[in-house]
């Protein structure tokens, strides 16, 4: 029986005027992340303001955060690596293998999901505390994992197989699935929280619900008509081939996302001991303003993703070359103006999540410092995520750990113990001092890594991941 005739959504990838081509998959990828930002935003806001216990509630749900961003690393481990490869194959006219990539990652997710529910559900509150929790803080904090953890798997669903929508070149129907779960939960929000008076409790039973309202969408849309890569049963078995080379390649994303917990980790117990609760609270603040700086910023990445991809697994690389120069100069120009709005309103970012005159104060200060080097992180992201485009599992893998693990975390530990002598900064500040500094060493790295490995990708034209 003939299949029904596809878009040509995916042709476009290898044929369209990359000039037009990038903005117009990178616009719904962008949308997606400020819409995501927003109801990011949105539930912050409404736990900030419960009233009487906004403040403590907030960074009580700040503490939860590495545990989510593990949930969604482990998300990305499946997702953000096999979706360039399964985009690579289509490049090659491979359609078999790249949808074997995606009935794999499927496997791997719902399996990775079971794990970590139990997982969660058994050792959640030694892991809040390990983050910085106290005896104020602790309860909200529990009270949302212990709801958010049952959606585990609704969550590792939507940001494991939404990539696999754009690496086609449906870009408007990836958008579709963030709105749908932010617009949701933007309205549950405060139903839970007020209406029902379910406070913190009501704002992760919103969060699930709208996760499991995005996941649906997923699968029916890659099990419909429309879709070039379908998920079929015959290709949920594991095959080595196919799911190994994905793994290695989503340990970049995996890292960029897991070790989010361990910086937070060690963000958190550094300010606790140095500037107590309301150290903790701005930097819940600071990760947040933190994610306006990067969503806008992977949603270039993400429109550009299976451009790259595809074109480098159909031989196409002066198409992969000119993608990646429009990219990189987007990300930069990006970066370098959302610096700027935080050097001169740091006030502003730090009123959207709460109005306490003594955190705003705080925070505002501390929120100059922590971004200082942010006007320089397009460079870091555009060549980091062009080798995940392109396969390159190693280099990719480097640099995640580079700026993170080798540099951010002993940062962390050595400037307060060293800083205050020399610069007569509190020990406080110096911890906040780590990311502009780890920041700095980690683009000044990628740059050169990425001038030697690019010009050798595009002589060779094959996949070296």
């Amino acid at each position: 029986m003939t299949e029904p005739k596809k878009t040509n959504e995916t042709e476009a990838l290898g044929t369209e005027r990359i000039g037009k081509l990038l903005p117009r998959l990178a616009f719904p990828a962008i949308t997606a992340q400020l819409v995501n930002l927003l109801y990011n935003l949105v539930d912050r806001m409404y736990i900030g303001h419960i009233e009487g216990v906004g403040k403590l509630a907030l960074t009580g749900v700040g503490i939860c955060l590495p545990l989510i961003l593990l949930i969604s690393a482990f998300a990305a481990l499946a997702g953000m690596g096999a979706a360039p490869r399964a985009s690579i194959f289509l490049g090659k006219g491979e359609k078999e293998n790249a949808e074997g990539t995606l009935g794999n990652s499927f496997t791997l997710l719902l399996s990775m999901s079971a794990v970590l529910t139990v997982t969660f559900s058994v050792f959640a509150r030694p892991l809040l505390l390990a983050f910085g929790g106290s005896e104020n803080t602790i309860g909200y904090a529990m009270e949302y994992m212990a709801i958010y953890s049952l959606g585990t798997v609704f969550v590792q669903l939507t940001i494991g197989l939404n990539p696999f929508i754009s690496a086609q070149g449906f870009a408007k129907k990836s958008m579709l699935t963030v709105c749908i779960g932010a617009v949701c939960n933007i309205i549950l929000d405060p139903i839970f929280i007020f209406g029902f008076g379910m406070g913190v409790k009501g704002a992760a039973l919103a969060t699930i619900l709208s996760q499991a309202i995005s996941a649906l969408w997923i699968l029916r849309f890659l099990t419909g008509k429309e879709t070039t890569l379908r998920l079929r049963k015959k290709h949920m078995k594991p095959r080595r081939e196919l799911l190994v080379p994905s793994v290695l390649l989503g340990l970049s994303p995996f890292i960029m996302q897991s070790t989010e917990s361990l910086i937070a980790v060690c963000f958190n117990s550094s300010l606790l001991k140095y500037g107590g609760d309301i150290a903790v609270g701005s930097m819940t603040i600071l990760t947040s303003v933190m994610q306006f700086a990067l969503m806008p910023l992977q949603g270039l990445t993400q429109g550009a993703q299976p451009i790259i991809s595809f074109n480098f697994g159909a031989g196409h690389m002066g198409r992969v070359k000119e993608t990646f120069r429009i990219l990189f100069t987007s990300c930069l120009t990006y970066s370098m103006l959302l610096w700027l709005c935080v050097m001169f309103v740091p006030e502003f970012f730090v009123k959207i999540f709460n109005n306490d005159t003594e955190l705003v104060a705080f925070a505002s200060r501390a929120i100059r410092i922590y971004m200082g080097a942010t006007g320089l992180f397009g460079i870091q992201i555009a060549c980091q995520q062009t080798f995940i485009s392109l396969g390159n599992a190693k280099s990719s893998l480097f640099l995640a750990l580079l700026r993170k693990v080798i540099l951010l975390v002993p940062l962390i530990y050595i400037l307060p113990a060293f800083l205050p002598g020399f610069l007569g900064v509190d020990k406080a500040t110096a911890v906040f001092m780590a990311e502009p500094v780890a920041d700095f060493l980690a683009v000044t790295a990628t740059s050169i890594l990425f001038g030697i490995q690019f010009k050798k990708a595009c002589g060779t034209g094959e996949n070296k991941g």
